[in-house]
């Protein structure tokens, strides 16, 4: 071999191969200047595989685990144990540092305030393997939520809730509303590389509203209705979700005004014996797995069809909601997500 072989860029079973080939040459008398230039690598690694050879047998040239041990760098273990508990614990805003989310450059950030230790993006990035974190889209969540009112509804409250419905023999329903636009877009198209896919639809805008109640026994009530969302639309559903359910029910709702308005609770409070009305704490849609059933409006019904008019719009919203009706097993899968698994 005329050249000489950077073993580093060879695969590690080559470069076990290859040190084996060297080592049983050097011991069949070929001199270890030659078999460097025979098999075209530096004396100092035959120097050096022949004393692990020495010391170990063939058995110590077999291919070992390459690269920097993961994690390993300028922290030590206590500095890195306290960075990761802040980060996860805590976001960059929280700690008074100049980013917003948590990247590489403002762990580094994190690191050299705390430490006065200043290390690249990269080494951040192998610790941050190194402690099981890796780059996610993050869900925003409200200032104003109370976390002490969400754990005690999940502790407390809700248990209660299912113990009451038990003892009335009640069906449990969770409600919400919301907007749909006639420019909503989900999902993804196929189209050459580079090459970004155009979806046509009518530049006039236009809208409708619906209303729905879900149980995790897979039933659900809806309404489409088209206006703003004010409390005769509110009262009307719950008045033929009475029609439409047997016995007594309790509406979980969110904050809403609407759904905190005289108008509702006189409506609650008229129809005491088969109606129960309860609100969510503040600031928490994940919990309501209602949410999940808009998601799903929004992504199969609306996303993935160009209505022309409020008409096919509305008429095309109806019939998925009536097919969702006749799939009890989609609405009970929607309790499944770990944020509502609690309330299947």
């Amino acid at each position: 071999m005329g050249t000489k072989t950077d073993a580093r860029k060879l695969d590690g079973a080559t470069q076990a191969h290859l040190r084996k080939l060297v080592v049983k040459a050097v011991r069949g008398g070929v001199r270890q200047v030659e078999a460097a230039t025979i098999y075209g690598v530096s004396l100092r690694a035959v120097s050096k595989w022949m004393k692990l050879a020495r010391d170990g047998g063939l058995k110590a040239l077999k291919p070992g685990k390459r690269g920097r041990r993961p994690g390993g760098g300028r922290l030590n273990a206590t500095q890195a144990t306290r960075i990761r508990a802040l980060v996860v614990g805590k976001m960059p805003d929280q700690l008074k540092l100049p980013f917003y989310l948590w990247t590489r450059e403002a762990v580094a950030h994190l690191i050299e305030r705390e430490y006065g230790i200043t290390v690249s993006p990269t080494t951040v990035g192998r610790y941050l393997k190194a402690w099981g974190m890796s780059a996610q889209k993050p869900v925003c969540r409200a200032y104003e939520r109370n976390d002490a009112a969400i754990a005690r509804w999940l502790e407390e409250d809700y248990p209660a809730i299912v113990n009451d419905a038990k003892r009335e023999k009640a069906t449990i329903y969770w409600g919400d509303e919301m907007g749909l636009r006639s420019d909503h877009v989900s999902g993804t198209c196929f189209a050459p590389m580079g090459q970004t896919p155009v979806v046509r639809a009518t530049g006039q805008r236009f809208g409708c509203n619906m209303i729905s109640a879900i149980t995790n026994r897979g039933n659900l009530a809806f309404m489409v209705f088209e206006g703003k969302f004010q409390n005769p639309v509110f009262i009307e559903f719950m008045r033929r979700l009475l029609k439409q359910a047997k016995g007594k029910l309790y509406l979980i709702v969110d904050g809403h005004p609407v759904h905190r308005s005289a108008a509702a609770k006189k409506f609650a409070a008229d129809n005491t014996e088969r109606l129960r009305l309860i609100r969510l704490p503040g600031y928490c849609p994940e919990l309501n797995p209602d949410e999940l059933l808009n998601q799903d409006v929004k992504t199969n019904a609306l996303g993935k069809s160009r209505p022309t008019n409020k008409a096919e719009m509305v008429a095309g919203l109806r019939s998925h909601l009536h097919r969702r009706q006749k799939q009890p097993h989609v609405i009970r899968n929607l309790f499944q997500e770990k944020h509502v698994r609690y309330a299947a």
